[in-house]
């Protein structure tokens, strides 16, 4: 018989009924300034409105995955990418980012976090789901909550089952008495099918807009379930979800969606006045995962899922970074925060944006600025001279408030917007046809391109172009089956790399199967 009391297991630990979550109170609009009050016991909770308002909240949590702690997904799947490499300070900084990069990546060293946090997001939906039916509130509130939960617990499994495979498929709350080490993987198109029915099932108890920014909306689960369906091939259904939400290509959508005129604008930090950032949220927004400083996040639970901040604006500063005095010459250089230099852009994709409007809000081009005599830094591992622009930490968006200056950087990252619906309607229309081109051409109309005759070929180099840097691109590459090409010079293997492997940590006395070749 096994001895549980020795065996360590993250997914068992964390789908147990006994989790805690943070207690929470919200005086603001957005869920980025709701305060944690204390913890609280599972057992005796979600009794009213306001306690499972907590829990929702809680499970809204697990979002920051994208963007916060080291291992956050976005520098790592785009260190995994031909347009970064994986930088930092050596060939040894961060087992796991560097694994990825060079597909060394091993059970070993492969971020445990991605696969223990997304399911520990997965045991809050869970619990939530069990006991908000029998809680006191109004009716359309709880199923509003409802919504809310399954749509999360739907994009939670999404990213476990397109960087794991065959992964266990849990629906309730795992008890101590329940054998939890012999819970078996699902094949992934029972998770495909049990995600697209809950969010179907969703869509129309959520409501168009949301009273605090940064929750669930009917568009925002129809847009999270296009990008299920397109991953699944389900096409067609992808394209009617996309359609929904996109609109009249170019135009406003029914929920409010549109093109924001000015490209830079989506990832500049604005001075926030009345509690409002006016670069946030803004109309091409769809899931918007939000920072702050207001958490005063620091280095003795960074990357807990406690800490607040967007950790990857501090990673992908440049290191030692100096703007040098040219007087009485003005110097135009911009004034950055010293950073840690990872995911140097690649000279493939630096020059596959040469003439394109969107490549100086991407990149910025450190190299041309030391030949010019304006600044100074020390080229770390992978340098190229060329930098990820759209999260580089200003010495203006610094923090004024307690905490690890480093830690507080409260740019949001958008893992859903207008354009990338825009893109995957298009594809998931077969690269062909008048609304797939006039879907092609607003996004390049939007930065003053011409048309170009729409076409698969088409829509994967406007996806690169437009997404740059914003975690997409390993992915894409991943669906569209030109991975073993594209990376093959990097050591990604055909039928191996296509997903992570599972943690080791969780393999041992379970039913567990390792992913093939790891």
């Amino acid at each position: 018989m096994k001895n549980k009391r020795f065996i360590y297991k993250g997914i068992a630990v964390l789908l147990l009924t006994g989790i805690s979550f943070g207690a929470v109170s919200c005086n603001d609009s957005n869920l980025e300034d709701v305060k944690n009050t204390g913890t609280f016991d599972t057992e005796n909770f979600f009794k009213n409105e306001e306690q499972s308002f907590a829990g929702l909240v809680a499970t809204y949590d697990l979002l920051r995955k994208y963007s916060g702690g080291f291992e956050n997904s976005v520098t790592f799947f785009n260190a995994a990418s031909d347009d970064c490499y994986s930088g930092g300070g050596s060939s040894t900084d961060g087992a796991g980012i560097q694994g990825i990069a060079n597909y060394s990546i091993n059970p070993i060293i492969v971020p445990a976090s991605y696969w223990r946090d997304y399911y520990q997001g997965i045991a809050r939906a869970n619990l939530l789901l069990e006991r908000i039916p029998n809680a006191t509130m109004n009716d359309n509130t709880r199923n509003t909550f409802i919504a809310e939960a399954k749509t999360l617990r739907s994009l939670y499994y999404f990213e476990l089952v397109r960087m794991f495979g065959n992964i266990p498929l849990i629906l309730k709350p795992v008890k101590y008495s329940d054998d939890y080490y012999n819970i078996p993987q699902a094949a992934k198109a029972d998770v495909y099918n049990q995600i697209e029915t809950d969010l179907l099932d969703a869509i129309n108890n959520l409501p168009t807009t949301q009273s605090q920014k940064g929750r669930i909306t009917q568009g925002t689960a129809r847009a999270i379930l296009g990008k299920i369906y397109l991953y699944d091939k389900k096409y067609s259904q992808a394209a009617a979800q996309f359609e929904m939400v996109n609109g009249a290509p170019g135009g406003t959508s029914q929920y409010g969606y549109k093109l924001v005129s000015n490209y830079a604008d989506l990832f500049k930090v604005g001075t926030v006045t009345d509690n409002v950032d006016p670069y946030k949220f803004s109309s091409e927004s769809i899931l918007e995962v939000m920072s702050t400083n207001k958490g005063n996040s620091d280095w003795s639970f960074w990357g807990t899922g406690k800490d607040e901040g967007n950790s990857i604006c501090v990673m992908v500063g440049i290191r030692s970074y100096k703007v040098l005095d040219t007087s009485p010459v003005v110097n135009d250089a911009p004034s950055v925060y010293s950073g840690w230099s990872f995911n140097p852009i690649t000279e493939s994709l630096f020059n596959f944006m040469q003439g394109d409007p969107r490549l100086n809000a991407s990149i910025l081009n450190v190299k041309q600025l030391v030949q010019q005599g304006k600044v100074s830094y020390s080229p770390a591992y992978k340098d190229t001279g060329y930098f990820l622009n759209k999260y580089m930490p200003k010495t203006t968006d610094v923090t004024n408030l307690p905490g690890a200056s480093e830690l507080n950087f409260r740019q949001n990252y958008i893992a859903i917007r207008l354009a990338d619906t825009y893109l995957m309607e298009a594809e998931a229309l077969g690269g062909s046809g008048s609304r797939a081109q006039a879907l092609l051409d607003a996004v390049r109309a939007r930065v003053g391109l011409a048309s170009v005759p729409v076409s698969m070929q088409a829509i994967k180099d406007e996806r690169r172009r437009e997404l740059a840097g914003e975690g997409h691109r390993w992915f894409d590459l991943v669906r569209w089956g030109d991975a073993p090409t594209v990376l093959g010079s990097r050591g990604f293997t055909a039928g191996k790399n296509e997903i992570l492997p599972i943690p080791f940590n969780e393999l041992p006395n379970t039913v567990l199967k390792q992913n093939p070749g790891y």
